[in-house]
């Protein structure tokens, strides 16, 4: 028989999602039929797989040891760095400013040396998270902004805050704002973007197409202002904001217009030749609002709030 105590992360969680979460081996169908034998049970009664867990329940397994393997506790993230450059941090969530050349989580070449690692050994060390003493949950990122592209990125520190943040996310009530510099004088000044994007999982790129052209075209919706033009040099600085947050987003959605980010190696034209020096990207995730239209329980708080990586927005133009 083995033990388990909810805690403060945990709680409000259905008991079959948590029982997978922690145990791999089992199965949706597994803790139907464990339920059904009596084999789960929460302070000594037999509950439903849909029971949602509150605060110290304590929930007895009599389930077989062999599928109760809990999944191997990663440290690769006390291998990673713990310095991080925070724009804001409070008790519920925390923003990150990623610079260029980090992966926000792990792939298939890089397991340590990324952002969700070097959050979670600032954690750590701040003993603000303590992965012996959680069951399920662990500090996770909102957003992600590609490797070369550098700025901000929002975590939440507590299981609510991540319901909440996530939500939010998906309603459209935090509103990201990019800087980039493109090439071409963009006409005109101001402009929102809809168009669909498909994306090739196997070469990691996408495509813009005017109109759907199948289940896997999602509509993409990008808005931006045009903040200085340079006529003899021929480009333009931009302010973009990100209605839709789709993989490659601006950067293929601008070029499907004309206009290539500088240093953009992926979406540009074979039949024009763009000069610029630039190794990667001209693309800063700069600014974070949250402009919430309901209720976000403990992060009302934010409402309204405005973050940015500097307030010097001319700094900002000369790192493009």
């Amino acid at each position: 028989m083995q033990q388990i105590v909810v805690e403060d992360n945990d709680k409000g969680k259905r008991i079959a999602n948590f029982l997978i979460s922690l145990f791999p081996k089992l199965t949706i169908g597994m803790i139907y039929k464990f339920s059904r034998q009596n084999m789960i049970k929460v302070n000594k009664k037999r509950v439903d797989p849909n029971y949602r867990l509150c605060l110290k329940d304590t929930i007895f397994l009599f389930i077989p040891e062999n599928f109760l393997f809990e999944k191997e506790n990663k440290l690769n993230f006390l291998k990673a760095s713990k310095e991080l450059s925070v724009v804001y941090e409070d008790e519920n969530i925390i923003l990150i400013n990623k610079p260029i050349g980090l992966l926000c989580q792990e792939d298939k070449n890089t397991k340590i040396e990324v952002l969700s690692n070097q959050l979670l050994h600032y954690l750590f060390f701040k003993k603000e998270w303590d992965y012996k003493k959680e069951n399920s949950f662990v500090p996770a990122l909102i957003n992600r902004i590609d490797r070369n592209t550098s700025g901000i990125v929002i975590a939440a520190k507590n299981a609510e805050s991540l319901k909440i943040l996530n939500e939010k996310m998906t309603l459209h009530e935090i509103k990201k704002f990019y800087l980039t510099k493109v090439h071409g004088i963009v006409s005109p000044k101001h402009a929102i973007l809809k168009d669909y994007l498909q994306k090739d999982e196997q070469t990691n790129t996408v495509k813009i197409f005017k109109n759907k052209i199948n289940n896997f075209s999602q509509e993409i919706i990008t808005e931006y202002q045009v903040l200085s033009i340079d006529k003899e040099k021929d480009y333009s600085i931009l302010e973009v904001q990100l209605h839709t947050g789709r993989t490659h987003q601006i950067r293929a959605h601008l070029s499907f217009y004309g206009y290539p980010l500088f240093g953009e190696k992926k979406y540009i034209s074979s039949n024009k030749k763009y000069h610029d020096d630039k190794k990667y990207q001209s693309l800063i995730s700069y600014k974070v609002l949250f402009k919430f239209t309901n209720d976000a329980g403990i992060l009302n708080y934010l409402n309204n709030k405005i973050f940015s990586i500097s307030s010097d927005i001319q700094n900002l133009l000369s790192l493009l």
